[in-house]
Parts: C-alpha cells; structure tokens; sequence
C-alpha cells in the first residue's frame, strides 16, 4: 500500500494551477456539493505537501473561537458577535449566497484543490469570482439559538472529508505532513497520509505565563493617589493579548465597577488572578483555562486613564503583590514563590 501511495505521488500527482479560475457556472454558483471539473483533468491522484507553506499561507477560519466536529465532517466553531470570519488558503469564491438550510454561505475553491465551506454567516463580504487571501475576512459571523457561530467544512470534488486530516480542532493548527487525494470508480475521493510530521520529545509542559508579554509597568503594587493601588498596571499597546497566568477556572467574566471589563481566575496553586480593564473578554464563567491561554484583549473600560491591564494576584480574596511571584523586568516567574508537590506547584504560605 505504501508503495502504491509513493509511485502515485511521483507520476499520478496534479500539478495545481496557481491561479485558479474566477468565473463558475451557474449551478457551481447555487450548489454547495458539486464536482470540480479542473480537478482531476490530468490525473487520477494530487498530493498537497502543507509541511511547505508559510504561516501568511493558513489561517484558522475564526482563530479565537471553539471548535468541534459534529456529524457528517461538519466542524461548529462558536465565537463572539461581531467576529471576522476568515479564508483558510488562498483561493476564489465559488459560492456566496442565502440558502435556507445554511443561512448565508461562502465556498472558496482553493488554489491547492480543496474547497471550504463557510455557514451561518450574518453578513457575507465577497461575491462569486472574487480573489481571497488565506487570513481575508469574507464573512461576519452568525447567530443561532443565543450562541455565535460558523459551520465549517473542507470538500474535495464536492465531497467533505474529515478536517483533523488537515488541522487539529483543539490547538487550530495546520497539520505538517503530505496528503494523498485519489478519485474512485464513483468519483468520491480517498484521502490518506502519505508522509507524517516526524515527532520530537515533547517539551516540558508549561505550567504558568507572564499575563502580558513585552509590557511594562507604568504603575506597581502599593499606595497610589493616598490610596491602595491592589495590583499592577501593565502596557504594551491597545487590544493586546492577555493570558492566564496559571491553568484555573474562570470564576467571574463581565463588567464589574471601576474595573470595567473583569476576568477572574482560581487557580489550584492556591492564588486567584484578576485582569481587569479589558476591551473584550474571551472566556467565559465556568470555562477551564491553560496557563498561556489567551482569555481577553487590553483595553481601557471601566477607571483607567490610557489602554492596560492591571493584574492582581489575592490568596484567600486578599491582594497580595504580584511581585512575589513574577519577576516585571524579565518576565519571568520566581520559582522561590512556590514549593514543589506530585501534581505541581503550589505557593509558599
């Protein structure tokens, strides 16, 4: 089999035209699943290598949303309102219009000879025969019972086959590896592996993160303005990533007093983390986090002056100066802060 595989790869292989067309018939304009005509002119087999391509060549379809796949190949990707929806690959609208079943719809046909589908949008931003980059928005996302969100599918010849070929649904990246596409005797299309990312030693696993990465304290721990200043101001630039500090539960994710746009996090080291001021929260009441995870954007809601994070750290609901526990100049955490136990760290008491 394997040898089937690699003699098809080496003499069987489409070689993809880089520009793909930008006009379709009328029906490739009003039907999601149809057959591409160019697709297997010259071959009965193509190989796409996505270990080649560079990061500006992929994008996520919405790069902060939570995605799983439900039947029939069908991944459901749920964000917040008002998020862009993106291309995957390069390529050309097949397909944009309402239909019923899906709500407004987008088909892109790929230069690399996949086509993806995307569903449920509120508002489309590019007709049939427009050019697209990987990473363009094309869409806004749509509603649905009280949740905001895509369907999204991959087709090839007007077939879906499964995505965690090609991403995974859980960290959105692309696969490193080469894919083998063969038409059967009914025009369905195997896909296979051909060549896997070789695996390395797993790295050691992550357990805490500097909440801002490349900040710098415009305001520290202590008395401010004759009152207590219960965390550190921290400044990059506006809507920057914010991440959680540990892994944790998110306890509280809205809009509270002068902190303005709040998420809090209980972590079983023994701390609670607040990240106030934001712009935008990503997570939500319940939601477990990973340390490095990002769980909203930098903004200026709520009292604050100019766009920053401040961030606290309480033990047992007091403030306590992060300080203690994150080194602000190199960003890094100070190990003397916790002690060491089988299933992780915890804080010195």
């Amino acid at each position: 089999m394997k040898m089937r595989h690699f003699f098809l790869s080496l003499i069987a292989m489409v070689a993809l035209s880089a520009c793909a067309q930008t006009s379709f018939t009328a029906l490739e304009q009003q039907q999601i699943s149809i057959a591409d005509p160019t697709l297997f002119e010259k071959s009965d087999a193509f190989t796409i290598d996505f270990s080649t391509g560079r990061d500006r060549d992929y994008s996520f379809p919405l790069p902060v949303g939570k995605a799983k796949v439900v039947s029939d190949y069908m991944v459901e990707i749920e964000t917040t309102q008002g998020d862009a929806v993106k291309s995957m690959f390069a390529g050309v609208v097949r397909l944009s219009k309402h239909i019923p079943a899906y709500g407004n719809v987008i088909v892109v046909r790929h230069d690399n000879g996949l086509e993806t589908v995307y569903a449920n949008n509120a508002e489309n931003l590019v007709k049939s025969g427009d050019r697209v980059k990987a990473g363009q928005t094309i869409a806004i996302v749509g509603h649905e019972r009280g949740r905001f969100l895509c369907y999204f599918a991959i087709m090839v010849n007007g077939s879906r086959i499964n995505p965690n070929i090609i991403f995974s649904s859980e960290s959105h990246q692309l696969r490193q590896q080469v894919v083998l596409f063969e038409k059967t005797a009914n025009w369905k299309v195997n896909v296979s592996v051909l060549k896997e990312p070789v695996v390395e030693a797993a790295a050691p696993v992550q357990w805490w993160a500097y909440p801002l990465p490349g900040a710098k304290v415009i305001s520290p721990y202590g008395r401010r303005d004759g009152r207590s200043h219960t965390g550190v101001d921290l400044k990059t630039v506006n809507r920057d990533e914010i991440h959680a500090a540990f892994d944790g539960e998110v306890v509280f994710s809205g809009r509270f007093s002068g902190y303005g746009n709040l998420v809090r996090i209980r972590h079983e080291n023994g701390l609670e983390t607040y990240y106030s001021h934001n712009s935008k929260n990503m997570v939500k009441v319940g939601e477990r986090v990973k340390a490095g995870q990002v769980i909203a954007l930098t903004g200026q809601t709520g009292r604050a002056s100019t766009p920053h994070l401040h961030f606290e750290t309480r033990i047992g609901g007091q403030a306590v100066n992060p300080n203690r526990f994150f080194d602000h100049q190199t960003h890094t955490i100070r190990m003397e802060a916790f002690n060491k136990k089988v299933n992780g760290y915890v804080i010195k008491r």
